[in-house]
């Protein structure tokens, strides 16, 4: 099935070539979950199976236009990706105005908010999510994939359950790197690489240091690069100037901060890769401190995000109510957040809002 009429080069399933098939054969497209400046993303139950529900990403091809191959980009990269803490492309379908990408539903909601949520949390707790997203990364970086946006709105929980596991989402300025030198400055500020900011080419090693921006914020609740000014902040970040400020991290295992400061290093060819970061006795042995941390940390998490958590996506709390309306036979309460993979800065982060 060519995308926007071209043709797609990208591997399909048999499902995908039919081109007879249409989205509204196999699925029932219900409740609005989100909206981003080029699509939308709503519920959608399979019509073989009421029970089984998706989330849809509805791209509006005209509101596209001039920008189809960030979408054919994003494609190629979430078929070429199949690993349990990702969040996975199903098929896709499209008709004259829009291109439909059935993703898998997730519903436990962002990391900083399970995070509040939780009576007790300690180093052990930061250190298995931690764990999870090396995984994953791990993966994609081995399939030639390189995400470039990693940041906490991105992990999302699998399920409301407690023990869930993290999923990567949004996939919107993933490259592959077999289609050429990566040099654009592209990212969030506050996680993105030094060398992205000093326009030097670059690989794997930025997803990286994204993780270790993540862990860092994971352990104090704060980020450790802030500025209202843009060129003060990245001046921070080209120098790799952060600190174990005390109070917040005096209770902080020493092992901790050194697994901060080897994938925080300024120069990448010394920057740990996913794989030795995998091995850090923080990570794979015992040295995670099992002492709650929750209150500093949620006090924290409360105080520096919440202001600008929900600026690409809907408030969790719209969703719990789309849902709660859902008459599905199921019987399941379905409090999900299965929001736009904060993505939604287009389909490709097209949106400059947070973007550099």
């Amino acid at each position: 099935m060519p995308l926007f009429g071209k043709k797609d080069v990208s591997k399909k399933t048999k499902k995908d070539a039919e081109k007879s098939q249409s989205i509204e054969d196999k699925y029932d497209v219900k409740d609005l979950l989100g909206t981003g400046a080029f699509s939308e993303v709503r519920l959608a139950v399979s019509k073989e199976r009421p029970n089984e529900m998706y989330a849809v990403k509805i791209i509006d091809k005209k509101a596209l236009k001039g920008k189809e191959d960030s979408l054919d980009n994003e494609i190629k990269v979430l078929r070429r990706l199949t690993h349990p803490n990702i969040v996975q492309l199903l098929e896709t379908f499209e008709d004259k105005s829009k291109v439909y990408l059935i993703m898998e539903l997730v519903t436990g909601g962002e990391l900083f908010d399970r995070i509040v949520q939780k009576g007790s949390y300690t180093e052990k707790d930061a250190a298995h999510l931690i764990r999870q997203v090396l995984g994953a990364v791990d993966y994609m970086h081995e399939q030639g994939v390189v995400h470039r946006d990693l940041k906490p709105e991105n992990l999302l929980y699998y399920s409301t359950d407690e023990d869930s596991k993290i999923m990567i989402s949004d996939f919107g300025l993933s490259k592959i790197e077999d289609s050429g030198v990566m040099a654009t400055a592209c990212g969030t500020p506050g996680y993105v690489a030094p060398e992205v900011l000093a326009q030097k080419p670059y690989g794997k090693a930025v997803d990286v240091w994204s993780i270790g921006v993540i862990s860092y914020i994971l352990l104090c609740g704060y980020p450790p690069f802030y500025d209202e000014n843009d060129a003060n902040l990245f001046a921070q970040i080209l120098k790799g100037e952060f600190e174990f400020d005390s109070p917040y991290w005096d209770d902080i295992s020493d092992s901790a901060k050194n697994f901060i400061r080897q994938l925080m290093c300024v120069d990448a060819d010394k920057r740990y890769t996913c794989r030795e970061a995998l091995a850090h006795p923080w990570i794979s042995g015992n040295a995670a401190s099992s002492k709650n941390i929750h209150g500093t940390v949620s006090a924290q998490l409360k105080k520096n995000f919440a202001k600008s958590r929900w600026k690409q996506a809907y408030h969790a709390t719209t969703v719990v109510r789309q849902m709660k309306k859902m008459a599905l036979n199921s019987g399941a309460g379905i409090s999900q957040d299965a929001r736009m993979d904060n993505q939604d800065c287009l389909v490709n982060g097209m949106t400059e809002s947070n973007r550099l």
